[in-house]
């Protein structure tokens, strides 16, 4: 169970979440202590602070799975969104969704959000055989290194009908694109609508999918006396 605090400064407001995840826990090794502070600043930034310490090494590579709607939680699919990702490599999956060990070019596919491009067009555009397992994007991109491991923005997502924007900055090597393809009506938001294909978008900053079974891959394995650090934020705006 996390342990939640509050915490409230004249530049801040969130809540820093606690866990211990004890030794053997789903499989893994260690003891491994868990912090996630989700912090408003007052310059429009949602920022998601993970750290976590171990005694044993083990694998580590937290993210969030929050979907956004830009135009509204009730307002229907996200395909007239926006989408532009800097990555120029993407790993293609398998039917289980797993990455199969390729990084590809981006360049001349579905896959090439380095401009702007407007989700419906993006789907359109995909060969069916890469996007057929997930039912759209459920893919992680590549993101280009800034050579020096400093938060970079990865993404921006605007929803041209109402203005609305979001900034994705992180200081990690990848983000996985998740377009909610596998959605079925079955959970029904807090306006009545049921949540169907495409009704939201999760970006996930991480390491790669699968690293731990992939050596060529960054690795995510967390060794005793070093400290596991992320920092996603999140900026919110309006274009005009």
């Amino acid at each position: 169970m996390w342990e939640a605090e509050s915490v409230h400064t004249l530049e801040r407001t969130g809540v820093p979440l606690h866990l211990r995840s004890p030794d053997g826990d789903q499989g893994c090794a260690g003891n491994l202590d868990v912090t996630v502070s989700c912090l408003l600043g007052r310059n429009n930034e949602l920022t998601l602070s993970y750290a976590a310490v171990t005694d044993a090494a083990t694998p580590v590579n937290l993210t969030n799975h929050a979907y956004f709607n830009l135009e509204g939680e009730s307002a229907g699919d996200t395909f007239g969104h926006e989408l532009a990702v800097d990555a120029s490599h993407y790993t293609p999956v398998d039917g289980d969704l797993l990455p199969d060990g390729e990084h590809l070019p981006v360049s001349g596919t579905a896959f090439d959000l380095r401009r702007p491009l407007r989700l419906s067009e993006a789907l359109a555009r995909a060969e069916r055989r890469p996007m057929a397992a997930g039912g759209g994007y459920d893919h992680n991109f590549v993101l280009t290194p800034d050579g020096d491991g400093t938060l970079r923005r990865a993404a921006v997502l605007h929803a041209p009908a109402t203005g609305r924007c979001m900034e994705v900055f992180t200081t990690e090597p990848g983000l996985q694109v998740y377009t909610a393809g596998q959605f079925d009506a079955a959970v029904v938001g807090k306006s009545g609508a049921p949540y169907r294909a495409g009704a939201g978008i999760a970006l996930e900053t991480q390491h790669f999918p699968d690293s731990p079974n992939r050596p060529d891959d960054p690795s995510t394995v967390l060794h005793a006396g070093a400290e596991y650090r992320s920092m996603p934020v999140l900026r919110f705006g309006v274009r005009g």
